[in-house]
């Protein structure tokens, strides 16, 4: 079946955290006391430091990790309801290891979800590579005979392929090559708008966050202190962790404008000057 002919689902899931915590058993807050909603059919990034509690956070979604306290849903119904398997296997990952078995070639990591499921449809794989723009000829080929943005891919499809509505991604392409990782964000924006699907994305990128994201939450120590569109952002809305994180993609903007007009020194004195602000 071609990729333009997969149905459309309806919008993704709403995801409300409720007053969301995980505290570990040395005494550290991972995630403290968050409350909010996410609206169906958003991308959502999720930034800030090493630490920040961002991928605690995420995987409070899928139960990779169980929360201290509060309860997280998705329309309505408590991500706890129900044993974690049936709940992750409604549910897209994407992670930055990718996880892909060496021994299975492309078309079998893809098919792998649809046969823990009970299901075999090949025309649905060929579909998915499609779909990620990998060529069909890859299909018989194993993982080490790829590139890494090509294995990322795989990891996408193996994702999607059995029509999940929610797609959460960790730093999936944290290890790539900035050419790579901007067309990868490309090609998963494109698919987040397609397949109507609900995303939420941890990214130490900020400018990665601000270009994919229609709403950027920022962390700091287990809570969120900002919550804003990117245009809110750059704007200078969300507050002074939210301004030092955009300052950075900004900084290298203006140093980049400035070598373009042939100023090499300015833009040494650009650099200088952002870091002393």
């Amino acid at each position: 079946m071609p990729a333009h002919s997969l149905p459309r689902p309806a919008s993704g899931p709403a995801i409300a955290f409720e007053r969301v915590a995980k505290v570990y058993a040395d005494g550290t807050a991972a995630v403290d006391d968050v409350s909010l909603t996410v609206a169906p059919g958003s991308l959502v990034a999720l930034v800030g430091a090493s630490g920040s509690g961002k991928s605690t956070l995420l995987k409070t979604i899928n139960r990779l990790v169980v929360p201290s306290a509060g309860r997280v849903t998705l329309d309505g119904v408590d991500v706890a309801d129900g044993p974690p398997p049936a709940l992750r296997r409604r549910i897209g990952y994407v992670f930055q290891e990718v996880g892909l078995f060496p021994h299975l070639s492309v078309a079998e990591n893809v098919a792998l979800p649809l046969r823990v499921a009970g299901r075999r449809d090949p025309d649905r794989v060929a579909a998915m590579l499609a779909l990620v723009d990998l060529p069909a000829a890859l299909a018989t080929r194993l993982p080490a005979e790829l590139s890494g943005g090509q294995r990322q891919r795989v990891g996408v499809a193996r994702a999607l392929v059995t029509g999940p509505r929610l797609l959460l991604m960790d730093e999936p392409f944290g290890a790539l090559d900035p050419v790579t990782r901007e067309a990868l964000m490309e090609s998963v924006a494109r698919l987040h708008r397609d397949l109507a699907l609900t995303t939420v994305m941890v990214t130490h990128d900020m400018a990665e966050a601000l270009l994919a994201a229609d709403r950027v939450l920022v962390m700091e120590r287990g809570r969120v202190v900002a919550d804003e569109t990117p245009a809110a952002l750059l704007a200078g809305a969300g507050g002074e962790r939210a301004a030092a994180l955009v300052a950075v993609p900004r900084a290298q903007a203006e140093r980049l404008a400035i070598l373009a007009r042939g100023d090499p020194g300015g833009a040494g004195g650009a650099g200088v000057g952002a870091e002393g602000a």
